[in-house]
């Protein structure tokens, strides 16, 4: 009997060897950070010179060279561009009356065009209102909606709607089409006059009906209006630009140390872009800065890796994924998907705390294990591991085609919640101990889980996919999305 003692503690030994050289590690990144940390910095000055990074304007052109730049100055000499074609969108003039019929009495909304909305639409209808948005909202007025301008909350505010999951304004536009709205009019949910673009296409194409945004304040008015005098009509006038350009993924590598590991590649990216509202310093530079920065550190530390690891900012996923969709396509033709091991995403984090293990129980589990180490390094990390998975990112692409997800995550001051997709997304919001937290927990998880002796995350195939996607709820809306690759 003592051999397999003797085992159980030669396996704790080198157990505790591994974990005392991840802890050395960690301590040199931690400090690296802290004195070194570029994120902030570069952050601030990229919103100060570009300003937004919209995906095929001036700015999001800047960003894509500014992002090259940067990472070649920290000794990526392969930093590339990925190139593709994307049909870009961007607002022109838009507006919103409300009127009675017969009368010449108007009242003007303020109002801002949603994406992928029509170059032009000039339309006059009655309001129809659709509650929360949901697909049994819509149900109950199907014989009102059809022709009408359909009006519905950005968020579930209906008492019987509690429990439901919201669904994305792109799906809830899709219903609107679908049940034959004429026109889509959102009210959004933050307090202050706040008005929030983003795409209201779940394909990335126009929508053959106009869709705005107004506050939450214009929202209750139009429906005590509409309440108290039934025949309220809207008119949208909107124009907007769409032409065909060129985008820029950006990439740089670091080669794995291992042959036997080199078909485990962990791609950890987050997109670049914003929206034209403000200089979207929280969605999402505080990403890709963290991104960019992670990457400074490892080639700072000189940081070697078993499993390759590339860094990439994609453009194009505020109009619909448009970048990842790309990367992942380009993947699958030249079979090289099957060499990705899993994909970390990095979308509007900020103050990393913990991880999701996006619905992995053995990536959880071991999340939980390194989370627990970084703990040795700094007891502030918060090692809350949770393990669910969702949409509307530049994870999905991946995780539609089997390859595992993660992704860090935190929380964001009070106030830069209002901001998301809005006029005051600007880099005030953002501090820089917390982009700072990002980027060490980060770089700590990173280098853990691509040298350790096995990644707990395996490929799934197409069935395995879909019973995934079916498990987690998310059926439902990758039909109204379109992405639903099974049979129904």
């Amino acid at each position: 009997m003592k051999f397999p003692v003797i085992i159980l503690l030669a396996a704790i030994c080198a157990f505790t060897v591994k974990n005392d050289d991840l802890r050395l590690v960690f301590e040199r990144i931690n400090s690296d950070v802290m004195q070194n940390g570029r994120a902030y910095a570069s952050l601030g000055e990229a919103t100060e010179s570009i300003g937004h990074r919209l995906t095929g304007s001036p700015g999001g052109k800047k960003a894509e060279e500014y992002a090259l730049n940067l990472l070649k100055s920290y000794g990526y000499t392969d930093a590339r561009f990925q190139e593709f074609n994307v049909e870009a969108w961007a607002r022109d003039t838009v507006s919103l009356s409300l009127v009675p019929e017969n009368s010449d009495n108007f009242v003007d909304y303020e109002v801002v065009a949603l994406a992928h909305s029509p170059v032009s639409s000039h339309i006059t209808a009655k309001i129809v209102d659709v509650g929360d948005g949901l697909e049994s909202d819509f149900e109950a007025v199907k014989a009102e909606v059809k022709d009408k301008i359909a009006l519905f909350n950005i968020n579930i505010q209906d008492e019987k709607n509690k429990g439901k999951k919201n669904l994305h304004r792109s799906e809830k536009t899709a219903l609107a089409i679908r049940y034959g709205a004429k026109g889509v009019i959102i009210a959004n949910a933050v307090q202050g006059g706040v008005l929030l673009t983003g795409t209201a296409s779940v394909t990335g194409e126009l929508i053959p009906i106009p869709a705005v945004c107004v506050s939450v304040e214009s929202g209750k008015s139009m429906r005590k209006w509409i309440k108290d005098e039934k025949n309220i009509l809207a008119v949208i006038d909107m124009m907007n630009f769409s032409r065909p350009i060129r985008a820029r993924n950006v990439i740089a590598s670091l080669p794995g140390t291992s042959k036997k590991y080199r078909n485990e590649k962990i791609i950890i990216g987050g997109h670049l872009d914003s929206w034209d509202l403000a200089t979207g310093a929280m969605d999402n530079g505080v990403g890709s800065f963290s991104i960019m920065d992670i990457a400074r550190v490892f080639k700072s530390l000189d940081l070697k890796t078993k499993r390759p690891i590339e860094f990439v900012l994609f453009m194009g996923e505020e109009q619909g994924l448009l970048g990842s969709k790309y990367m992942v396509k380009e993947l699958e033709r030249t079979k090289e998907i099957q060499k990705v091991g899993l994909m970390m995403n990095l979308d509007m984090v900020n103050n990393v705390r913990g991880f999701s293990a996006g619905g992995n129980d053995l990536l959880k589990k071991r999340m939980e294990e390194i989370g627990r180490i970084i703990q040795q390094v700094d007891s502030s990390y918060a090692n809350a591991v949770s393990n669910g998975a969702g949409l509307h990112s530049d994870h999905q692409p991946f995780m539609l085609n089997g390859v595992p997800i993660c992704s860090p995550s935190g929380s964001f001051p009070v106030k830069a919640y209002g901001c998301y997709h809005a006029n005051c997304d600007r880099f005030d919001l953002i501090d820089k101990d917390q982009i700072n937290n990002n980027v060490r927990f980060t770089a700590m998880m990173l280098y853990a889980l691509a040298n350790g002796d096995d990644l707990p995350a395996k490929r799934r195939n197409s069935t395995e996919t879909r019973d995934f996607l079916i498990k987690h709820n998310l059926k439902n809306e990758l039909i109204i999305g379109k992405e639903w690759k099974w049979e129904q």
